[in-house]
């Protein structure tokens, strides 16, 4: 039977044309298997538009009739990065249509788009996070931080206003910055270790699993520039030890599992001579086929295609539980 998936790009942040890319790459994979792909992009202005939708005067108009849309589909598939869509506004407004979504449900998609709240619960299941202290926009003037320092928005995806701080009169500019994208700030000590991402997946049957490790070779900081431009190198399977492995996917489980999440979930670590301390959470990462996401199924023999449609076959209406015990392996 032919499952009939609405695709949602594009949104109203800084992520805008990377979400269009994502969605675009999930619904030509859709088309090569048994499905049947309608899509909807957000305009960075929160108008939605799609066939079918005819011009509207407000966005709330166009989500009006985009509504439609969402209970004519057997699964929403909300391929937006950053605020207003991984944040666990799409998820909130599916389960409020009652619809099937691939990804993270409201609290899920929130706390892991909050780097602070992040912190906090990583905390709490004994994973490592960076020293840091959270800083108010309007508090800027008053902050000191004594060494390297990294800054960057609490609530932003692609590494938008991060900046890294090695002199004291760099701060307030770098705060500044990070204040574009978010009222609050997040201040963290440099840790000086490799950059290994782990991806996680929950199958349809309830069971998490955890791809073989990659690892970031960036030239300095894997910012925005670098993620984007070509200069840094990916390697997965990672080359690490069995037991680095192992630490790093069962850290990365145990945040999938703290979180709450659903779907597919990146967790992006460094680590160290002690073991890994996690640096962020992305619950709608990256979805084209040269993602880091992606890269790390292939490793484990799922293709991109397949990859897709599992994550469509695993969708379910949020707030719906069925989980099963976590394992690693494929």
């Amino acid at each position: 039977m032919t499952t009939h998936v609405l695709v949602i790009g594009g949104g109203q942040n800084s992520e805008h044309e990377v979400s269009l890319a994502s969605a675009a790459a999930v619904s030509a994979a859709l088309r090569m298997g048994d499905h049947t792909v309608s899509t909807v992009t957000i305009d960075r202005d929160g108008f939605w538009r799609a066939d079918g939708i005819p011009p509207c005067t407000t966005p709330a108009e166009s989500l009006g009739l985009a509504l439609r849309l969402i209970a004519e589909a057997d699964v929403v598939f909300p391929a937006v990065h950053g605020a207003l869509g991984e944040d666990g506004a799409l998820a909130a407004l599916a389960a409020l249509s009652g619809a099937r979504v691939v990804g993270s449900d409201l609290r899920a998609g929130a706390i892991g788009m909050d780097k602070w709240t992040t912190k906090l619960v990583a905390d709490a299941v004994g994973i490592r996070t960076a020293r840091g202290r959270l800083v108010a926009a309007h508090d800027i003037g008053d902050v000191e931080f004594e060494g390297e320092v990294v800054v960057k928005p609490v609530s932003a995806g692609s590494s938008y206003g991060v900046s890294l701080v090695t002199e004291a009169e760099q701060l307030r500019e770098a705060l500044r910055t990070a204040a574009r994208f978010d009222n609050r700030i997040l201040v963290e000590e440099v840790v000086r270790a490799r950059e290994i991402d782990v991806a996680v997946l929950r199958e349809a049957g309830g069971v998490r699993w955890a791809a073989p490790p990659l690892e970031i070779h960036a030239p300095g900081l894997f910012d925005t520039a670098t993620k984007y431009d070509g200069s840094a190198r990916f390697t997965v399977p990672a080359d690490l030890t069995a037991a680095e492995t192992s630490a790093l996917q069962r850290a990365a489980i145990a945040m999938f599992d703290a979180l709450g999440c659903d779907g597919v979930a990146r967790m992006d670590f460094f680590l160290t001579e002690d073991g890994p301390v996690l640096n962020e959470v992305n619950t709608m990462p990256g979805l084209t086929a040269a993602s880091q996401v992606p890269r790390m199924f292939a490793a484990a023999g799922v293709d991109y295609t397949e990859l897709v449609a599992r994550l469509v076959a695993g969708a379910r209406v949020p707030g719906v539980m069925n989980s099963t015990v976590g394992v690693v392996g494929s």
